[in-house]
């Protein structure tokens, strides 16, 4: 606290001589400067509809950069393609007392591709700008002017991008044609928006002024409900030449629907390689299961975006002939592959995302990135995640499971869910021997089965490395100050729960303390927690926990004969609602027995409970690094 007053009172001293300029440091209200990188000086969001087929964003903003945590934000990036040119930009740099530095020239704007590495056609650029300086606090404002070709997706308003950005003042101007029907949706704003009418224009804004950074809190609730986000969606609209409305989930389904409409015809040869492949087959899900290999190893994932065709799909015939596709192209040529063995199968929309599940089901609009297949058979439902040359069928993971998704076909759209995976799919079951030579050496054999979400990660890795490059993650990987991996294998199991069965054989030298006549060693081997929570009494956000999965240990370890138990923990038993954890010691013989057990349970709990969630993180963490005491017998 002494440290902030300080600053601000140096800011404030240095500054007051030129209070009068706009961008002037002293101008910022002190109780803004706590927390914050950044803060917004000004944002002015100016979005006009002039008709269903062409739209006009003017949008200017200022940052007053505290420190070097906020030079991320004084970057100025915009991109444009066939839908979205840029008319305009101006910018300007303002030292700490708010006088001009420096004005953006055109010559100083880049102008760069936007393609990413998995793009092969994408008509997108961007214009990028940075003033690149460091005398802290300085301030940077740009202006923007940029034309729409669509009215398919109004922006939005996010005020704060991000934590440490305090806010002096931002507003956001909606303007259409005084007969046209928009349709928004304000988060953290309670007014209604001010309204007017002028020479048939109509026009709605919102406005917010003095809003203190936020600090984001562990386990905090999605940004959309920390801080104030305004959603607007069109009606009717058109994007080249396509016109749709998007009142309800049904119209926008039509509409989407409409722009695959025949566009699933195979070429002969594929037809004929359809059947040879499932003509033998009896069962319907044998026959998707079949398929979907054939498109693994005939296909692969490009991203192409050019104009509408970041919507519509590109030909089935176009995939055939080329051998690859997006996710909309690959998952039209799915459903086409399908169509010609008369399985009927949807054509999805989805929001995909390792655990960003948020969708505002009540507020039809294009809240969707990704494309994806839904076919229904007669006792369950398959679901297919077309662009991938690995998974398997029917399995959707983190990236697609456990979400709402737009299922279309001719009748328009429908919200359903994908595939969930709950606490007893995502399992991590462990079996390890073990066992300690003379020198305090361990050698361990470990035998651990992950299945559904929990073998997500180590798909990606086992699928994505070779060999060698997967032994040198091995050896990054497990937590021991240093071990050798002596022999590795993985084994797949494809199924709608996949489980990926990992064999190790390490060595850990040193591992256990012998000293004297005592053996110290802690059993948990390979499975402790390496998270801890700092208490806050001040909690404001609730606790939001997203994904579940169990754990279970068993651990074997043959000591040197001779020692008997001196000190053996009690066993652990702990039961929250935030999950359950409990581990059980006990020497047989020679033989060290080790059972653990956790349970990480998902929900949404109130903020006043997060000292709890920090009690019982404090207390597996403890249980997790419990040593046995052994000494030699007499």
């Amino acid at each position: 606290m002494k440290l902030f007053m300080s600053f601000s009172f140096l800011l404030l001293s240095l500054c007051a001589d030129a209070a009068d300029e706009p961008y002037s440091i002293a101008r910022i209200n002190p109780a803004l400067l706590k927390n914050a990188n950044v803060v917004k000086r000004m944002e002015d969001i100016r979005f006009e509809m002039e008709s269903t087929n062409n739209a006009v964003l003017n949008y200017k903003y200022a940052f007053t950069i505290l420190n070097e945590n906020g030079d991320k934000h004084a970057a100025f990036a915009e991109w444009y393609d066939k839908l979205r040119q840029i008319s305009s930009i101006e910018g300007t740099l303002y030292d700490a007392s708010g006088k001009v530095l420096k004005r953006l020239k055109s010559k100083d704007i880049q102008d760069i591709s936007a393609i990413s590495d998995i793009s092969l056609i994408d008509d997108g650029r961007q214009k990028v700008h940075n003033f690149y300086h460091r005398v802290y606090p300085y301030t940077i404002e740009y202006e923007v002017r940029i034309r729409y070709n669509n009215t398919f997706h109004f922006p939005a308003w996010i005020t704060q991008e991000d934590e440490h950005i305090a806010v002096e003042s931002s507003k956001y101007t909606f303007i259409c044609p005084q007969d046209y029907t928009p349709r928004y949706r304000a988060a953290n704003y309670k007014e209604e928006p001010v309204q007017s009418i002028d020479k048939g224009k109509k026009s709605f804004s919102w406005q917010v002024n003095n809003v203190p950074a936020v600090v984001k809190e562990p386990f905090a609730p999605r940004w959309q409900e920390i801080t104030t986000v305004l959603s607007i969606a069109p009606t009717q609209f058109e994007i080249q030449g396509y016109k749709g409305d998007m009142s309800s989930w049904k119209d926008l389904g039509r509409f989407l629907h409409e722009l695959k409409k025949n566009r699933d015809v195979l070429p002969d040869e594929v037809k004929q390689k359809v059947h040879q492949l499932t003509d033998g087959l009896a069962d319907n899900k044998e026959k998707v299961k079949m398929l979907y290999q054939f498109l693994q190893q005939n296909t692969r994932y490009i991203s192409i975006q050019l104009g509408i065709g970041g919507w519509q799909p590109f030909e089935a015939s176009y995939v055939a002939k080329k051998g690859y596709g997006d996710c909309k192209a690959l998952s039209n040529y799915m459903h086409s592959l399908l169509k010609e063995v008369n399985i009927p199968s949807q054509y999805a929309v989805i929001k995909a995302g390792r655990d960003d599940h948020y969708m505002m089901e009540d507020f039809p609009s294009n809240q969707f990135n990704h494309a994806v297949l839904c076919v229904p058979l007669e006792k369950d439902t398959m679901w297919l995640e077309c662009t991938s040359q690995t998974d398997a069928a029917g399995y959707m993971g983190n990236f697609t499971g456990n979400r709402k998704a737009l299922l279309i076909d001719e009748n328009g759209g429908t919200i359903v869910s994908t595939p969930r995976y709950r606490l007893n799919d995502n399992l991590q079951l462990r079996n390890i021997k073990a066992k300690v030579d003379e020198d305090g050496g361990l050698t361990i054999l470990s035998h651990t089965a992950y299945r559904a979400i929990q073998q997500d990660r180590l798909h990606q890795i086992i699928n994505g490395l070779t060999k060698d490059k997967l032994k040198e993650h091995l050896q990054e990987e497990l937590d021991f100050p240093t071990y050798n991996i002596d022999e590795f294998k993985y084994t797949e199991k494809k199924a709608e729960q996949p489980q990926i069965e990992e064999d190790l054989k390490i060595y850990v030298a040193g591992h256990v303390t012998i000293t004297g006549k005592r053996l110290f060693i802690a059993p948990n081997l390979m499975n402790r927690t390496s998270s801890k929570l700092t208490p806050d009494p001040d909690r404001k956000y609730d606790i939001c926990l997203y994904t579940e999965y169990k754990d279970i240990d068993s651990v074997q370890i043959e000591v040197p004969q001779g020692y008997e138990p001196e000190a053996v923990p009690q066993t652990v038993a702990i039961k929250t609602k935030f999950g359950s954890y409990s581990n059980s010691i006990k020497l047989t013989g020679n033989v060290l027995h080790y059972v653990r057990v956790r349970e990480y349970y998902a929900g949404r709990f109130a903020a006043k409970e997060y000292n709890d969630l920090v009690k019982f993180y404090e207390e597996i963490y403890k249980a997790d690094r419990s040593r046995v005491v052994l000494v030699k017998k007499q």
